[in-house]
């Protein structure tokens, strides 16, 4: 959980390269939270962990998208 929560914090950073690394610990976070899912068979838990990477991978995939169109 905590790791979830200091992602969030550096996802919301105006600066670059802490907004990479707070998507790079969500998708950490993914798996621990998958592997805690697997563990107390809390299938709903890892498909919602899923489910938010590819939500998160999207994110990441606009963001880039729109960090490369001209200004005008």
């Amino acid at each position: 959980m905590a790791i979830t929560v200091m992602a969030a914090w550096l996802v919301a950073s105006s600066h670059k390269r802490k907004r990479h690394w707070g998507f790079w610990l969500y998708m950490g976070s993914n798996v621990l939270w998958v592997a805690w899912g697997l563990y107390s068979h809390a299938y709903a838990l890892i498909a919602l962990q899923f489910c938010l990477a590819a939500m998160n991978i999207r994110g990441a995939r606009k963001t880039e998208t729109a960090g490369a169109a001209p200004n005008s």
